[in-house]
């Protein structure tokens, strides 16, 4: 009797560390629900319209760079392919010699923060080629085999979100691809 004992006893005691053991990773997730439920609540603060502004500033100057302002010019409203421009003045800035030119055109999005950004929008489907004729005269086309396709950043914003009370707002951060130049590439042949 004394022998079945004494080997029930290890299995016993196996058996209980192996149950607190699991007692007490209940506890440590429970823990780590109830912090994942609270925090939202204590760090997710409202603001009223005339503090938005001012804390959304300085959440962006804390923990993102803003680039500066892209230098802009006055630009038709319709994009057009930038070719005989090419042909009769050499172009300086390098979004003008590109071969797949772009012009900065101001965005605006009020739920967002900053709630005006430059976006990049590409001048033509192609992309300008430099195409040499028999003459030995150079001469620049569009080319329809290269696209032209946007180079896109990841940036961030703040959101704007209306609280519960429906009179104040809570920022909340997000990414949004924002096209930052042009490129020329090949087309895409697996569709």
């Amino acid at each position: 009797m004394m022998d079945s004992q004494s080997k029930a006893d290890p299995l016993d005691r196996s058996l209980k560390r192996e149950e607190k053991k699991k007692e007490t990773e209940m506890d440590v997730k429970k823990i780590l629900l109830f912090g994942l439920l609270i925090v939202p609540v204590f760090t997710s603060q409202c603001f009223n319209e005339s503090q938005l502004e001012e804390v959304a500033g300085r959440r962006l100057r804390r923990h993102h760079k803003q680039p500066l302002n892209p230098s802009t010019t006055k630009s038709p409203t319709e994009p057009a392919c930038p070719v005989e421009l090419y042909r009769n003045y050499p172009p300086r800035a390098l979004k003008e010699r590109s071969l797949s030119p772009w012009r900065q055109v101001i965005r605006t999005n009020d739920a967002y923060f900053p709630s005006t950004y430059y976006e990049a929008e590409c001048l033509c489907s192609g992309c300008i080629l430099i195409e040499n004729s028999p003459d030995a005269e150079k001469r620049l086309i569009m080319s329809d085999a290269y696209n032209s396709v946007p180079i896109k950043e990841s940036k961030m914003f703040l959101k704007k979100e209306l609280c519960k009370d429906k009179q104040t707002y809570s920022l909340t951060t997000v990414y949004e691809d924002v096209a930052v130049g042009c490129h020329c590439a090949r087309p895409n042949l697996t569709q």
